[in-house]
C-alpha cells in the first residue's frame, strides 16, 4: 500500500513485472530473506519490509519499477499510474513509497461450495467466508474467484430454495430491535475509543510478527474490552456502529484464540516463538465455535 494514500493498494503485479523493493538508500533487500527475491510469497515479502522499516527506522520502502519502458507501465497499471502521478509520483521515473497493510481476510465462515454455512438458510460469501480457496495464503485474485464463482453458486442455489420459504411465516421482529443510524443520545464515544483501541491492539499485537507474549497480552486486553462493553453498552441505543463494534471485538477474539493454539508458524501466521512448520500436528485448519476449538 502507498502510506499516504488510504486504502490504495499498489498491486502485486507490479513485483511480478519486475518491481523491486529498495530502501531509502536504493538497496535492493529481498534477496536477504528469500532466494525468489522479489517474487517470494506476500507473507514473506511483508515481513521482510516490517523488519527493514524496524531497522532503519524509516516510515516506508520503495517499490521500483521505473527500469521498464514507460509506455508499457501505462498501459499495464493505468489506475496505479494516475493515482501516484496525482500524489506526486511518476512510476515511469520515481519508486513508490510502500507499507505492509491488512489486506484480504483468509478465514471466514466455514461454508460448502454453495455458499450454505451451518446455520439454516444463511450464506456466506466473499471475504467474509472460509470457502476453501485459502490456504495459508491467499493467492493473487483469489478475491475475484470468490466473487463471481461462488456468489453465482450462492445465488443459483438460493433461488433454488426460494419458493419454499416464501410459503413460511416469519415471527416480527420485537418491539426493543429498533436500530439507531447514530447512536444519538448515547455514549457514542465508548464506541469510537473501543473501536480505534482494537485496531490498534490487533495490528501491534497480532499483526505480520507475533509472539506468545504479545498474543496473550491482546488476549487479556480483548477480554477487558468486552468487558466494558458488556457493562456499558446497554446504555447506548442500538445502531450500527455498535453492532459492527461487537462483531469487530469476536473476530479479534477468534483471531488471537486460534493464533494461541497453532504452535508454529505457517504462511501468513508467524510467530517468533515458533518459527517452523509443524505438518505432523498443525497441517490443517482451525475452525471455531460457540462451543470448541478444533
Amino acid at each position: 500500500y502507498h502510506p499516504h494514500a488510504k486504502n490504495f493498494l499498489i498491486s502485486e503485479a507490479v513485483r511480478g513485472e519486475g518491481g523491486r523493493l529498495i530502501d531509502s538508500r536504493g538497496r535492493a533487500f529481498m534477496g536477504d530473506y528469500h532466494p525468489l527475491k522479489d517474487l517470494a510469497c506476500r507473507d514473506v515479502v511483508a515481513r521482510a519490509i516490517d523488519t527493514e522499516m524496524k531497522k532503519s527506522g524509516d516510515d516506508c520502502v520503495y517499490l521500483d519499477i521505473s527500469h521498464r519502458d514507460p509506455d508499457f507501465l501505462k498501459k499495464r497499471f493505468p489506475n496505479i499510474y494516475e493515482k501516484c502521478l496525482s500524489l506526486g509520483i511518476d512510476i515511469t521515473r520515481d519508486p513508490i513509497p510502500v507499507v505492509p497493510a491488512a489486506h484480504y481476510m483468509c478465514g471466514g465462515i466455514r461454508t460448502d461450495i454453495y455458499g450454505r454455512t451451518d446455520i439454516e438458510r444463511l450464506y456466506a460469501i466473499g471475504e467474509t467466508a472460509c470457502t476453501g480457496l485459502h490456504g495459508a495464503n491467499r493467492l493473487a485474485s483469489n478475491s475475484l474467484l470468490e466473487a463471481l464463482v461462488f456468489a453465482n453458486a450462492a445465488a443459483e442455489h438460493s433461488l433454488s430454495e426460494l419458493d419454499s420459504v416464501r410459503k413460511e411465516q416469519f415471527p416480527p421482529l420485537p418491539e426493543n430491535m429498533e436500530v439507531s443510524q447514530t447512536g444519538e443520545g448515547g455514549e457514542m464515544v465508548l464506541v469510537a475509543h473501543s473501536w480505534d483501541i482494537i485496531r490498534r491492539l490487533m495490528w501491534n499485537y497480532v499483526g505480520i510478527v507475533r509472539s506468545e507474549r504479545r498474543l496473550s497480552l491482546a488476549k487479556n486486553h480483548l477480554a477487558q474490552i468486552q468487558m466494558e462493553i458488556d457493562e456499558h453498552t446497554p446504555n447506548i441505543p442500538l445502531n450500527r456502529d455498535l453492532i459492527e463494534l461487537k462483531n469487530l471485538l469476536t473476530v479479534a477474539r477468534i483471531i488471537v484464540h486460534c493464533a494461541l493454539s497453532r504452535k508454529e508458524s505457517r504462511g501468513l501466521h508467524y510467530n517468533l516463538d515458533y518459527p517452523l512448520r509443524d505438518d505432523e500436528h498443525w497441517k490443517r485448519h482451525t475452525f471455531v465455535n460457540k462451543e470448541v476449538c478444533v
